[in-house]
Parts: C-alpha cells; sequence; structure tokens
C-alpha cells in the first residue's frame, strides 16, 4: 500500500469520521427532473470497474443528464472504458475537488463502502438528493443511506444504490466495457510477433503481496500452455515488468507489462483467449470484456469479487482464516499466505484448458489424458 493512501486513510479515521458524527441531517428531498449527477468513487480499480454497469443504469434511465465522475489518479483511467461518463475529475487533485463541489447537481452518489471524507464531500455539494452506503457514520450524511452486504456481489452492491431512484437493474450483460479506437491501434504492431497465434493474457500482479502468486509459477503454466501451441502475453504496470521477464524466460512469450496504459492492457484482453490472473482489477477488466477467466483468491472476498458463470473459474482454497480482507484492508498474514502457496501450477492449467476447450478456442480433441502428459514433462 503506498505511503499516500495510508495518509488518507489515517486522515479520515480521525477526520473523516469526526466531520462525519458533527454533521446535521440533511434534509431528504427528491428532485422532480435529473439533469445532472456526480458519482463519487475513490479507490482502486476492481472497484471503479464495478461500478461501470450502475453507471450505464442511470444513463439509461436519464438518457439527457450529465454524468460527471469524481475520481482518484490511480483508478481515473478506468473509466476511459465507459463511454456514458461525460466528465471524469479527480478527488486528489485540489482544484479539480474543488471545481467538482462547486457544480451543481440534482443526485450525488457516493459509492465509497467504508470511509467517510467521500461523505463529506458528497455532502458539501449541497445536491438534494445525496445516496451512499450506511456502514458507519457516513450514514448521517445523506438523504439516503444504503445497506451494505460483504456477501453481496460488488456490481449488485453499486446497483443496490440506484433504489432511491426507481432503477432496479439486475440484468447484467455479457460485455459493459468499451475499448477506445485508439487503444486498439495501439496495440496492434505490439501484438505483431503473435499474429495469427491464439494466446493467453497473464497478470501476475496484485494490489497487496498477500495476494501474489509468484512469477515462476506463472511461467510453469505459461511453458505447459506453449506445449499445446498456446502463446503467453503478460500484462501489467511497470512493476510488473521484472515478473513478466521471468514469466517468458523460455522465450514463450511477450511481456507487454509497463509498455502499455489502461485503456491498452484492455485491448490486448480483448484479443485474448482467456486471463489468469489473481485477485486484481485487471482480471475485473477482462470479465467486463466478456473474456473468460482463470481467478486465483485467497485474502480477498471471492463473494464479492470473483466472477460467476460457466466462462470464469475460480480456484480458491477456502482455508478457515480466508478471506481477511475487510473493506480494502489485508492484515499480515502470520501464515505467509498460505491460501495462495496451496494453489498449484497443475489446478491453473487444468483450468485454462477447461475454459480453452469448453469455449472453442481450442480443439476438444485436446483431452485431459494428454494435459497429464504434459503437466508430467515440465
Amino acid at each position: 500500500m503506498s505511503r499516500k493512501i495510508i495518509v488518507l486513510k489515517g486522515i479520515d479515521s480521525f477526520f473523516g469520521a469526526t466531520l462525519a458524527r458533527f454533521s446535521r441531517n440533511p434534509q431528504v428531498s427528491n428532485p422532480t427532473h435529473v439533469h445532472s449527477v456526480l458519482i463519487i468513487r475513490p479507490g482502486g480499480i476492481g472497484d471503479a470497474i464495478h461500478l461501470v454497469p450502475a453507471i450505464q443504469a442511470v444513463r439509461k434511465q436519464y438518457p439527457s443528464a450529465k454524468i460527471t465522475v469524481l475520481a482518484e489518479r490511480r483508478n481515473a483511467s478506468a473509466f476511459h472504458l465507459c463511454p456514458e461518463i461525460h466528465n471524469i475529475l479527480l478527488y486528489d487533485r485540489p482544484s479539480q475537488l474543488v471545481s467538482a463541489l462547486r457544480g451543481s447537481y440534482d443526485v450525488v452518489i457516493d459509492t465509497e463502502q467504508w470511509h467517510r471524507l467521500s461523505a463529506v464531500v458528497a455532502r458539501l455539494t449541497r445536491a438534494p438528493m445525496l445516496i451512499g452506503f450506511a456502514t458507519n457514520e457516513r450514514a448521517r450524511l445523506f438523504t439516503h443511506p444504503i445497506a451494505y452486504s460483504h456477501d453481496d456481489y460488488e456490481i449488485d452492491s453499486f446497483l443496490n444504490l440506484l433504489a432511491p431512484l426507481g432503477i432496479d437493474s439486475r440484468e447484467l450483460p455479457e460485455r459493459f466495457l468499451t475499448v477506445p479506437d485508439d487503444a486498439i491501434r495501439a496495440v496492434t504492431p505490439l501484438l505483431e510477433p503473435l499474429a495469427g497465434t491464439l494466446f493467453v493474457a497473464i497478470f501476475p500482479g496484485a494490489s497487496i503481496p498477500e495476494r501474489r502468486w509468484g512469477a515462476d509459477r506463472f511461467r510453469r503454466v505459461s511453458e505447459m500452455l506453449m506445449a499445446f501451441g498456446v502463446g503467453i502475453v503478460v500484462v501489467g504496470g511497470k512493476e510488473d515488468r521484472e515478473q513478466g521477464e521471468v514469466i517468458v524466460s523460455s522465450g514463450i512469450g511477450l511481456n507487454l507489462a509497463g509498455r502499455t496504459s489502461l485503456s491498452e492492457t484492455a485491448a490486448i484482453i480483448e484479443r485474448s483467449a482467456l486471463l489468469i490472473s489473481a485477485d486484481s482489477g485487471v482480471l475485473h477488466i477482462a470479465v467486463g470484456l466478456g473474456k473468460p477467466t482463470v481467478s486465483l483468491f485467497g485474502p480477498g472476498r471471492s463473494k464479492k469479487w470473483a466472477p460467476g458463470g460457466e466462462r470464469h473459474l475460480v480456484i480458491n482454497k477456502g482455508l478457515p482464516c480466508s478471506p481477511c480482507t475487510t473493506f480494502g484492508t489485508t492484515p499480515p498474514c502470520p501464515a505467509n499466505a498460505r491460501c495462495m502457496e496451496e494453489i498449484t501450477v497443475d489446478e491453473v492449467f487444468n483450468a485454462a484448458m477447461m475454459l480453452l476447450t469448453a469455449t472453442g478456442a481450442l480443439p476438444s480433441s485436446c483431452c485431459k489424458k494428454d494435459w497429464i502428459e504434459v503437466a508430467g514433462t515440465l
């Protein structure tokens, strides 16, 4: 976790809680017309991606309304995959925060799940309708506080925020993200070495060390997939570049980690047959693009964050101490992240092959007997 995030959490726990506790309850009001909506979303990429279906539901309900998102620098680029948004402002850039506060809105929706500062920001807009999660003192700052459950898929949690607007949207499309055309053009030359080759995308990174599976294990899975003619492309940020080099060290694929923007990473995933990833924002991008995924869960709450459906296989050892993450905070692990350590290379490889054959990317003649033989030689 970056120092900046730690400082913000510290500020929130004291000043945010104090401001929320002593604020007067706003007067409940329902606007007769909705022309402008502010949606507040601090936090990481995963939260931002899971919010997109709710934004699209607001756009469908109010097609002429202007939608502004107040995000952070670390997640703002995720909203470039949602063309329904008119304007993106940065929560952690003072001039843009002031601009957001000076705006005139009919509805403000604070989508933060726990911390209070975003709820204070929502209240300061003085919008007639203020919606947010009632998880602590922050409930006092909304005209319409909404209950929150750790057992709800996060997309559903965000959709629950729309109930005061009379929006009841539960039909999630197979694909809800849009890759910009310029991102598609940018990755075409990068993928030229794999032209005409079926490939799997691998994201080896994670927001915290406890969620990482290990570059060497990803490399072994890659070698096994290559035995079936499946190419490998490693995606991620600059911090994932070194892991990517380990994964492709045998000349078995392309390491594009650190060479693409988030939108360009999405364009690569869109071209892939499958994504293999731990619990991460990149995983959720693949889900939003309708791509099959193999995901590795341990500290994170799979009920809330893991994708569902036949096109997604979730590997979770279900240890008694797992999940341990609550409202984005993971405590130090005394067992050296055993929940991730116990996930085997064979489990991940088999899951990938099952999806590649089930979706028709590989012929069904690639039977499990062949997979076992490959695993035994590597």
